[in-house]
């Protein structure tokens, strides 16, 4: 598994409908997308728990050549077509485990990024890790979850999927307003070594 994240932080005023039109006519795309595990058309707006206008789609990939398919491919050119180049953030993925609500469809999604400090050892740190991510995927109302890393930036990222518009947890809230799932299945369950 490999998570990605690209985030386009949108003017105060921007009408929000835009977006949510643009995924209600375009995210069924990749629906059948080969090698995507998942896509979560994520959006967060300013004043609902957000200091920010937000799409911020996040991916887990099964393969890392549906990724590369996508990145220099037809798929990603519209979004630089559309709003130009975003940073692509990417992780290496440690863990994934479904939930609870796994055959529900996600209406918000809760992502933390967590620095590894220096003069840790990062090895037992990912073990814990990997246990908080098998805790929250056993919570009521989680659709399923994800640990990644970026070892150049020594960071961990969680990212929950939840069945409802208020869950628990800490971290950055997203509505989930389409996802895309062609290869979930394909996502190995549990630790990613």
């Amino acid at each position: 598994m490999h998570a990605m994240q690209y985030e386009i932080t949108l003017p105060a005023d921007y009408d929000m409908g835009i977006i949510r039109k643009r995924v209600a006519t375009r995210g069924h795309l990749l629906d059948d997308f080969p090698g995507l595990g998942l896509k979560a058309y994520l959006v967060r707006e300013r004043g609902a728990l957000s200091p920010v206008n937000q799409y911020a789609p996040l991916y887990l990939w099964s393969t890392p050549e549906g990724m590369n398919s996508f990145l220099w491919g037809t798929g990603f050119q519209g979004i630089v077509d559309d709003f130009g180049r975003p940073e692509v953030q990417h992780w290496a993925g440690l863990a994934h485990h479904e939930g609870p609500s796994s055959s529900a469809a996600p209406r918000t999604a809760v992502r933390r990024r967590q620095r590894i400090p220096d003069g840790v050892p990062p090895g037992p740190l990912v073990e814990q890790a990997v246990a908080e991510s098998r805790r929250l995927a056993a919570l009521d109302g989680v659709v399923c979850t994800a640990l990644a890393a970026d070892p150049r930036h020594w960071e961990l990222l969680y990212v929950t999927l939840w069945d409802r518009d208020s869950p628990q947890g800490v971290g950055d809230r997203y509505q989930v307003l389409h996802l895309s799932q062609p290869e979930r299945t394909a996502l190995r369950s549990g630790r990613h070594w």
